[in-house]
């Protein structure tokens, strides 16, 4: 599983509606449908749209992608953004994966349990998306790991020590031992945006259509601003979210 966070953890602005909300999003893949299908088809689409070279890999990153940053400049071009578009949510909807995405209200859960919480957002989030991720592993009868970007020195340090405590003490709901069973490393694997993961490329670009859509869904938001292109891309999520007997477990909204 590849994750990506959008927001932060921070409780200081969590009354602010650009810091109130943190989501984990997890996006889980077969190894060898990475190495067949999605890097080959996402290196061809880099190639094809700037000029990618593997000296010096263009690394999609939704943001930069959206603002036609360098180096997405091409984007620019209103044409060649629409066939961009096009091919790109093409790749998302051929792409065999499942989602899971964790959101969380730090305003809510610090005003109803400030005084009895003891985890941060960041740890809180982390456990209900691995817990999700153990129970999708047993499910299938399947082992797995989990990846996510570096984001430097204190935050990697922060993963990791989350992760590594949820190994040792599990959660009130996977005892460590489930997550042992089916977790093939015990350390959180951390790889720069440089390394050119996919899949953590892949995370990027469906993390934050992703949580806007729970976040409508659940009122929380208003939608002021359309984001077309990103609703296209929840339309081909919904086949994507983790579902078992009719429940969908790819989406949770804390507390």
């Amino acid at each position: 599983m590849y994750v990506d966070e959008v927001g932060n953890a921070d409780l200081k602005n969590a009354s602010e509606e650009n810091h109130r909300f943190l989501s984990l999003t997890g996006v889980i893949l077969s190894l060898d449908h990475v190495q067949t299908f999605l890097n080959p088809q996402m290196e061809t689409l880099k190639t094809k749209y700037f000029n990618s070279h593997p000296d010096e890999p263009v690394i999609f990153h939704r943001k930069e992608m959206v603002n036609a940053k360098h180096p997405f400049s091409a984007l620019r071009d209103d044409i060649i953004r629409k066939d961009f578009n096009n091919d790109l949510l093409d790749l998302i909807f051929k792409t065999d994966f499942t989602l899971i995405t964790i959101v969380i209200d730090k305003k809510e859960q610090n005003e109803q349990y400030a005084s009895t919480w003891k985890y941060d957002p960041y740890h809180y989030c982390l456990a209900v998306l691995l817990e999700r991720f153990c129970l999708f592993l047993k499910r299938i009868h399947s082992i797995g790991d989990v990846m996510a970007e570096s984001r430097g020195g204190n935050e990697d340090k922060r993963l990791k020590k989350s992760f590594r405590k949820l190994m040792e003490e599990g959660t009130s709901y996977i005892p460590s031992a489930d997550f042992n069973s089916v977790f093939t490393s015990v350390e959180l694997k951390i790889k720069s945006k440089l390394n050119n993961i996919s899949g953590l490329q892949l995370c990027d670009l469906v993390a934050h259509p992703s949580r806007r859509e729970i976040l409508l869904e659940n009122q929380k938001i208003t939608d002021n601003r359309k984001d077309i292109f990103g609703d296209k891309i929840c339309e081909i999520l919904q086949e994507k979210y983790d579902t078992y007997k009719g429940k969908i477990y790819g989406k949770k909204l804390l507390p």
